[in-house]
């Protein structure tokens, strides 16, 4: 490559410089302080246009398919202002670093960063050994006049090129003439460009543990997926429906939530606590989780005392046939045989009756009334003779208990087996030493069971006592629940069904009366269900109609 010619430039006088250094540690204070990497590419680029007077600007990053991408533009003259947070898409190619397996170091963004050197020429059109053709392209369809570049590669802890900062022509601050880069400008080019490269460095530190973090808590809740498919899906769609009103709740313009706002921060907080709230059912027995019937254990019991029936109507075979036999022998006068026959029948019908009723109550349902409950208990007092002899009851007592289940088909020691997974939950996440802005996901991931009467559970916790967002989940919580379309023990709930029993659950101090309102009121229901629901399940709500809900 041509040695280039030294800059000729105006001189710079020494409190000009003092005043650009010191706005260099300003810009390096803002820049450590920067989260969003739109605003920070930004502080970068507009920071070295001010420093070094440059009427233009564009950022590079470096690919990892070797390239440079166009990350951030501006051109003050001809009010051009591209990517960064504008919203406006830089559609220009990406720079090859190699053509043809060969270093592209005609390109000078390109040159810089293979050499990894800076570049600064006085004028483009007079420059030897770079392909300025695209310049000028651009300056003809513009009637702009690219002359003076300065190109800063930008590297990181590991001496690795990230990236690269492009200036264009340097402006004189009395006259506005464009004259070449002067050393002075060069080196706090140079300067502000190393801390950049720091910056964008940690940022991306940052955002890869941040997506590392991610993926971690979406492995648990696939975990949970993969041991039981009726849950698994609520462990995603819980964190979309907080979320949904999360951002109600920020949308809201009256009443008593009016005044509360959610950061960013806060809101992503929010959503790592739902991704979390469920998991504790990693040490929750599957046989428990994924009961749908009264009866299931490792397989479902009702197949046994099918197999018992069959035994049953067998004894009861063989004894008529044995009574019929005598009496026949006897001559036994024929209508009483008949009324044999007939009683036979009888029994034979009962048995299939009874039957059916242990195969209909095995299912579960939301209420099974005493009179059915004496009736499994008679059930079980019949007695039948086992495969070694034995005569047995026809139940054993924890059939009948099991059967006797008055709502689904948890028994309470299993739902104090389910119920641990919270306090599963929060042991779980209080070993985790969660960063200061997601010091609450323990409280809030541990409350979705809370009720705001106190007599939720695992500690019994007051509203008061509860934050917002773990209210939030718990509503999210219940409302998922209703209108899952994959638990084994009930269908999908339509819309105007579960948003009664949320009307009554509000009505009982269930959940947060605040929150509710905001729910019906914002359609968050909605929102959730067009994207979740399916399309028979979307019926028509009547607000008016929905159990303690005040318009």
């Amino acid at each position: 490559m041509d040695q280039q010619p030294p800059p000729v430039t105006i001189p710079v006088s020494g409190t000009d410089i003092v005043r650009r250094i010191e706005r260099l540690n300003d810009i390096g204070i803002a820049l450590s302080a920067e989260r969003n990497v739109n605003r920070l590419l930004e502080i970068i680029l507009l920071g070295a246009k001010e420093l070094t007077n440059a009427d233009a600007g564009t950022m590079y990053s470096v690919t990892d398919h070797h390239t440079l991408k166009f990350e951030i533009l501006r051109t003050d003259s001809l009010g051009i202002a591209m990517g960064g947070t504008t919203g406006i898409p830089i559609n220009f190619p990406e720079l090859p670093l190699y053509k043809n397996g060969q270093p592209n170091l005609q390109m000078i963004a390109a040159f810089s960063a293979l050499q990894r050197t800076t570049v600064n020429i006085p004028d483009a059109y007079e420059a030897e050994g770079f392909d300025f053709s695209g310049t000028r392209a651009f300056d003809q369809r513009t009637h702009y006049r690219s002359k003076s570049f300065l190109t800063v590669p930008l590297k990181n802890h590991e001496n690795e090129i990230i990236g690269v900062l492009q200036l264009i022509n340097a402006k004189d601050a009395n006259t506005q003439e464009i004259v070449a880069f002067s050393e002075e400008y060069q080196k706090l080019a140079e300067s502000l460009a190393s801390q950049a490269a720091i910056a964008l460095t940690n940022q991306k530190l940052i955002s890869d543990l941040k997506a590392l973090f991610e993926s971690f808590i979406q492995a648990i809740a696939s975990a949970i997926d993969d041991k039981s498919p009726y849950t698994g899906g609520h462990c995603h769609r819980v964190p979309v429906l907080a979320e949904m009103l999360g951002q109600a709740v920020n949308d809201c313009e009256e009443g008593p939530i009016k005044e509360l706002r959610f950061s960013d921060e806060q809101m992503y907080e929010l959503k790592i606590a739902a991704w979390l709230h469920d998991c504790g059912k990693v040490v929750t027995p599957t046989e428990v989780v994924d009961k749908g019937t009264k009866l299931e254990t490792i397989f479902d019991r009702i197949h046994l005392i099918d197999t018992r029936f069959e035994v049953l109507k067998r004894d009861v075979e063989i004894a008529f046939l044995k009574e019929k036999l005598a009496a026949l022998q006897n001559r036994v006068p024929p209508e009483i045989i008949r009324v044999m026959e007939e009683e036979f029948h009888a029994e034979l019908t009962r048995i299939d009756a009874d039957r059916e009723f242990l195969r209909e109550t095995n299912i579960g349902g939301e209420f099974m009334s005493p009179q059915r409950q004496d009736r499994v208990r008679a059930i079980a007092r019949r007695r039948f003779v086992d495969a070694n002899g034995q005569e047995r009851p026809f139940l054993s007592d924890n059939e009948v208990y099991n059967l006797n289940i008055p709502k689904g088909t948890i028994t309470p020691e299993e739902r104090q087996i389910i119920n641990n997974h919270v306090s599963a939950t929060i042991k779980m996440l209080d070993a985790i030493p969660f960063p200061k802005h997601l010091k609450q996901v323990p409280e809030i991931a541990g409350g979705h069971h809370e009720q705001i009467n106190g007599q939720g559970y695992p500690k019994g916790l007051t509203g008061d006592q509860m934050s917002i967002q773990a209210r939030m989940v718990a509503i999210a919580d219940v409302f998922e629940a209703l209108t899952a379309r994959d638990r084994p023990y009930k269908k999908g709930k339509t819309l105007s069904s579960s948003l009664q029993i949320l009307g009554f659950m509000k009505k009982d101090g269930h959940i947060d009366p605040d929150l509710f309102k905001l729910f019906i009121d914002k359609k968050v229901y909605l929102e959730y269900a067009q994207e979740y629901l399916s399309p028979e399940q979307i019926d028509e709500v009547n607000p008016e109609k929905i159990p303690g809900y005040v318009p």
